[in-house]
């Protein structure tokens, strides 16, 4: 049956909240831009007159099509090279969705996005329905053909799964900036205690090169190895220019809610780095080097102005 003009529209002021729902469930702007036009190509063929509320038979049609992904993903990383991140967004990007409540904005965080990789589908679904668009129980029961208390189980369950020892900090992209700065000035400061005492004592730094950038497959543990990597990884060197195809421009930026190292050559996003901070200090250090997901990032990149670098290495 043929859309009408109607018809359409009102996908489209539906799309921006069905594709930030698929980012958060499946860590990935292409994967994500693919359902969302697989949930218009359905949207298309239904008889839309009959449906009394598209915003939740949208929003089902989506979200089940993004379990059936993830269902096939998570067999795809059993071959993956070396460690499997999420695609990391900058700062802006319309796809981390709402970031009104302090939920919202920690169910996008690149710190969550990747401990949400230990959820099941379904528990993934209703944690990021719940507790980043604030659907109800009822609602959420009727997307995924389930009892309301079995949501609301699940979705407890699911945040057990993400809970954190430390309280991670609400951080602003001011803020954000200045500890980016602090971090990359101890890091060059030629003086490995400067940047161990601004991380954790267990710090970790894990890096996804996905097979096509040198990355280690085993994560750096404790303050020190961390600091003694971070050290190598922005001291200047021929070997590491030819990887990425040419000196790059490093800049302080923020990537999912948290502050962001984002290194550049030529225009183009080679390397983001995102540090999970929290009231000890910088916890985590998570390295999305993988090119084929910083292609978004480097079109919101061009489009942004970045002045100029901190540093070029």
């Amino acid at each position: 049956m043929a859309l009408t003009v109607e018809d359409v529209d009102r996908f489209e002021l539906s799309r921006p909240r069905l594709a930030a729902i698929a980012y958060r469930l499946l860590g990935s702007s292409d994967e994500a831009q693919d359902v969302v036009q697989e949930t218009f190509l359905r949207w298309q063929a239904a008889d839309v007159d009959r449906i009394e509320v598209p915003e939740a038979w949208l929003t089902k049609v989506l979200t089940n099509l993004c379990l059936n992904q993830l269902t096939s993903a998570r067999a795809r990383r059993e071959t993956y090279v070396g460690r499997w991140l999420p695609e990391p967004l900058l700062a802006g990007d319309p796809m981390l969705g709402p970031a009104d409540t302090a939920e919202q904005r920690e169910s996008v965080s690149y710190a969550v996005l990747t401990l949400m990789e230990r959820l099941s589908p379904n528990e993934r679904a209703v944690y990021v329905l719940r507790e980043a668009f604030d659907y109800a129980h009822r609602e959420i029961a009727e997307i995924l053909d389930i009892t309301e208390a079995a949501s609301q189980q699940i979705f407890h369950r699911a945040k057990k799964h993400v809970a954190y020892g430390r309280a991670r900090r609400e951080i602003d992209e001011a803020a954000a900036q200045r500890i980016v700065e602090e971090f990359l000035a101890a890091a060059t400061s030629g003086r490995t205690d400067e940047l161990v005492r601004l991380l954790t004592k267990d710090a970790v730094s894990v890096g996804d090169g996905g097979g096509k950038v040198p990355a280690r497959t085993r994560a750096f543990e404790g303050a020190t190895a961390v600091a003694n990597f971070i050290r190598a990884l922005l001291k200047p060197a021929a070997a590491k220019s030819a990887i990425v195809g040419g000196s790059s421009e490093i800049y302080a930026w923020a990537a999912n809610g948290e502050p962001a190292v984002v290194a550049v050559v030529d225009g183009r996003v080679v390397a983001i780095m995102c540090l999970e901070v929290t009231a000890e200090g910088i916890t985590a250090c998570r390295t999305q080097a993988n090119p084929d997901k910083l292609e978004r990032a480097t079109e919101q990149w061009a489009a942004v102005d970045h002045g100029k670098p901190l540093l070029i290495v």
